[in-house]
């Protein structure tokens, strides 16, 4: 059974950045396309940004060139650097394969106050 652990969000002024980590147990993820979602306030989970099993990254255009996407496959972990935060990337962030194969972890919690 995978378990997926995200960590690293916080309260963060507009312009702030943040990096936010996701640690896999129970299962290699190398295999896997894996990716960073988010769901804020009254709207549905989304997926915005994804990363091959080598390297190649993929943005939903409301973050692309804020935040980047990167994976560590000797840790099994995945990790989402967001600079220039705005007050709309509140959310609960959380990881999970492209797919959303896994089991949902905890999420964490990303707040940007105005």
């Amino acid at each position: 059974q995978v378990q997926l652990v995200e960590s690293g969000g916080g309260l963060v002024q507009t312009g702030g950045s943040l990096r936010l980590s996701c640690a896999a147990s129970g299962s290699i993820f190398s295999p896997y396309i894996m990716g960073w979602y988010r769901q804020g306030p009254g709207k549905q989970r989304e997926l915005i940004a994804r990363i091959s099993t080598g390297g190649r990254t993929n943005y939903a255009d409301s973050v692309k060139g804020r935040f980047t996407i990167s994976r560590d496959n000797t840790k099994n972990t995945l990790y989402l650097q967001m600079n220039s935060l705005k007050p709309e990337d509140t959310a609960v962030y959380y990881c999970n394969t492209d797919s959303r194969a896994w089991n949902w972890g905890q999420g964490t919690q990303v707040t940007v106050s105005s």
